[in-house]
């Protein structure tokens, strides 16, 4: 009888070690979730990160080939690429890992390492368009009149980016809110669950700071840019408002691709932030995160890829074909020949036809200056 005892007990200990076990996605598998789902994740993982390492390390590659391309409008592209090839070299690498394993096997300091850098990076992504919607505002409105853009300008922007992206992601290191795993057990992020209102705080001014004011940064001044355009094609023939036509199918391209990326991630951390207690299937939990991931891959596509001289300089590199002006292809050339068809992005090509300083007349409007005059050739309009 004491050895039945003896029995029943070791196998209620082995079986309640087993389940502790199968608790830890440290250790083994989130229960519940069938392996297939994971494979699947895996997959998914592995062609987004293939896809977006491939696009942003040709997006730089290309950039530092062509010295044309390396101006300052095209700074903040270049460090978008940079941050989204990060996002993937880290995020997306370990994530696949995770996700083709079943669980977390990494360990908790590479959860930690994940969490903060795949949020970090991803913020810096998120601000580098903030900041590039700005520089088109700054470029086309001209709202300090005779000051253009200068590589000083852009190297502020690029530092505004970095350090405020690292004071929003990097407090949970240090104990505001903490990187942990999520629910499915195979990626690490913010501690959205927490019930501690410190932690709820961080999350509050968390989604304040990387998403609404971005958001509103980006609102307001491709708004006044296409109100720019409005002006711009105000009187002319409809066959000669296609510049203004392409600008708004960009903007809107822009705009709905930034809320694709970011609104479900937002959207969860606010609902789980609300209601920490309510319950949320693992797998639904994981999409909004993969969301974000995937702005990696279609990033490059409509900042760069979708650009005329980005186009033709890939062509030259890899096929051979496409005539580029040697006036700007010049490595050795100190500075380029300056014409409407050589700005850095056909949208400097917009900027330099706009009247500024003793061009303006007297009676004309201050808001973004006199646009009458403004001729816009067909096709020179991009995003960059």
């Amino acid at each position: 009888m004491d050895t039945l005892s003896l029995s029943v007990n070791a196998v209620s200990y082995t079986v309640a070690a087993e389940l502790s076990t199968v608790d830890d996605p440290f250790n083994a598998p989130v229960r519940g979730i069938a392996p297939w789902n994971f494979t699947v994740l895996a997959v998914l993982m592995f062609v987004v990160t293939s896809l977006s390492l491939s696009e942003n390390f040709i997006v730089m590659f290309v950039t530092f080939k062509y010295k044309q391309l390396r101006k300052p409008l095209n700074y903040i592209i270049v460090n978008l690429a940079i941050a989204d090839f990060l996002v993937s070299l880290i995020g997306g690498v370990i994530s696949f890992l995770t996700n083709a394993k079943g669980y977390f096997f990494l360990g908790k300091w590479a959860c930690v390492l994940e969490g903060f850098a795949v949020t970090y990076f991803g913020i810096v992504a998120l601000w580098s368009l903030t900041v590039l919607s700005f520089e088109r505002f700054f470029v086309i409105c001209r709202p300090l009149g005779n000051i253009r853009l200068q590589g000083k300008h852009a190297m502020l922007g690029l530092l505004f980016v970095w350090t405020f992206s690292f004071l929003c992601t990097f407090p949970p290191v240090l104990g505001w809110n903490r990187y942990t795993i999520s629910k499915i057990g195979t990626t690490c992020e913010p501690d959205w669950y927490s019930t501690n209102m410190i932690d709820h705080s961080y999350i509050i001014t968390f989604f304040a700071t990387c998403f609404i004011l971005p958001l509103g940064v980006i609102f307001f001044c491709y708004g006044k840019l296409l109100q720019k355009l409005k002006k711009v094609s105000h009187g002319r023939l409809a066959t000669a408002r296609k510049p203004e036509r392409q600008v708004t199918r960009m903007v809107v391209m822009m705009i709905v691709a930034f809320m694709v990326g970011w609104t479900p991630y937002a959207a969860f951390s606010i609902l789980v932030t609300a209601c920490p207690t309510i319950h949320i299937d693992p797998r639904m939990a994981a999409i909004p995160a993969f969301f974000s991931k995937t702005a990696a891959v279609y990033n490059p596509v409509i900042y760069v890829f979708m650009n005329k001289q980005f186009r033709k300089c890939l062509m030259q590199l890899f096929c051979g074909k496409g005539t580029i002006p040697d006036s700007h292809l010049n490595p050795t050339s100190e500075r380029p020949g300056i014409t409407a068809d050589s700005q850095t992005g056909e949208m400097s090509a917009i900027a330099t036809r706009i009247p500024v300083g003793g061009n303006r007349s007297d009676d004309s409007p201050t808001d973004c200056g006199s646009l009458v005059q403004l001729p816009i050739a067909e096709n020179k309009v991009c995003p960059m």
